[in-house]
């Protein structure tokens, strides 16, 4: 029977690169693999011919001479007559491979030396402290390495011992049909030492649950989701490995009067239709306390106004941001007789410049259906 192409068997183009050809085989595989598909033929036969297909192609030279003599080129026992013996960089993808089989990376040793988990800490702030940056002390419940055992997890006095299963190699190899593969040994689960006494504090763990108090410095015009990284406050490694970090998260809180973007903030004050009909001096709130601020007469609801400086700074930086204050002219609600009287006095008294804006809309209104 004729061998199908090898192109054709991964379903990629003749150009395909090599990452596209890794992919391609690497799903293959997934599927069709034996211990997926137990006592299926079928099964076994194509991830057989993938596996065939992928070692050839995935070999610059071996692919040159395919292209150039198809199947001619493959001899009796495959290209050079190395048959299945040779798979160049196999040994990569079939890591991921088992490791998405067994729930293992490709059965790779874990080895003793890991690297702690970084942590993370939430940390509420007030604006305030964005204007002046802040220390903030907080308590982290982690895992530090056990003292008594040094964090070997062994009893003090005594040491790990090479797994005798393993031989210290953290992984077992064995015969998966025409492959030669490896799994994590169950013994020492993959660090390739076990212990004969644990460590009573630690119970041979090497670590403890701890809580630690640690300082933080938050810079003036920290935002909002910024992450602030210490190095090496995370958890304490396993066996000697490296801590991890521990990462505080800025969450600013609402601020009552003020809404932030990006270093200048907004406020929005209400003032009565007397003050701005006439002008007057207003109280506006800032973070830096109360100013006094002149309004003219006749400022209207939409107006803004401009406290240069008066805002947040920026990271790592003393330049600030601007306070803009938002008018927002307020009508009376609830007029008592005498008001009510005073109001339509005033209505009577109106003429033209009076309201600009409003006669303008009207003249435009006129113009429109007229």
């Amino acid at each position: 029977m004729s061998k199908r192409d090898y192109y054709e068997i991964l379903g990629v183009s003749r150009t395909a690169s090599a990452d596209e050809l890794k992919k391609a085989y690497r799903q293959i595989a997934l599927k069709h693999h034996p211990d997926r598909n137990p006592d299926d033929p079928e099964a076994e036969e194509k991830f057989k011919e993938a596996s065939e297909a992928y070692a050839v192609l995935s070999d610059p030279d071996k692919r040159r001479n395919y292209d150039q003599f198809g199947h001619a080129a493959t001899g009796a026992g495959g290209f050079g007559g190395q048959g299945f013996g040779d798979f160049g960089d196999l040994g990569d993808i079939f890591g991921d491979l088992f490791g998405d089989l067994f729930g293992a990376r490709g059965g790779r040793r874990r080895g003793p030396g890991q690297r702690g988990a970084d942590l993370r800490y939430n940390l509420e702030i007030e604006l305030q402290d964005v204007l002046n940056g802040m220390k903030a002390k907080l308590r982290i419940p982690k895992m530090r390495p056990c003292a008594p055992c040094s964090g070997s997890g062994a009893k003090p006095g005594t040491q790990r011992e090479t797994c005798a299963r393993c031989q210290g190699r953290g992984q077992i190899a064995f015969q998966q049909g025409m492959f030669r593969v490896s799994r994590i040994c169950d013994v020492c689960s993959g660090e390739g030492s076990t212990i004969r006494e644990r460590c009573t504090e630690c119970r041979g763990a090497g670590r403890v649950e701890s809580e630690q108090q640690i300082e933080v410095q938050v810079p003036s015009g920290v935002s909002d989701g910024a992450r602030l990284r210490l190095v090496g406050e995370g958890e304490a490694g396993i066996a000697g490995g490296p801590p991890g970090d521990l990462y505080v998260v800025i969450q600013v809180k609402p601020h009552a009067l003020f809404e932030r973007e990006g270093s200048h903030l907004h406020c929005e004050v209400p003032i009565s239709i007397v003050d701005a009909a006439l002008g007057a001096e207003i109280e506006v709130p800032t973070l830096d306390g109360k100013i006094k601020m002149q309004i003219g007469a006749g400022t209207q609801s939409d107006a803004v106004l401009r406290l240069r400086g008066k805002g947040l700074p920026s990271l790592n930086s003393a330049h600030r941001g601007d306070h803009l204050v938002h008018i927002f002219v307020e009508i009376p609600t609830k007029l008592n007789a005498r008001q009510r009287e005073l109001l339509q006095e005033f209505a009577k008294e109106g003429g033209l410049g009076c309201s600009p804006r409003q006669e303008n809309f009207l003249e435009k209104l006129r113009r429109l259906f007229d």
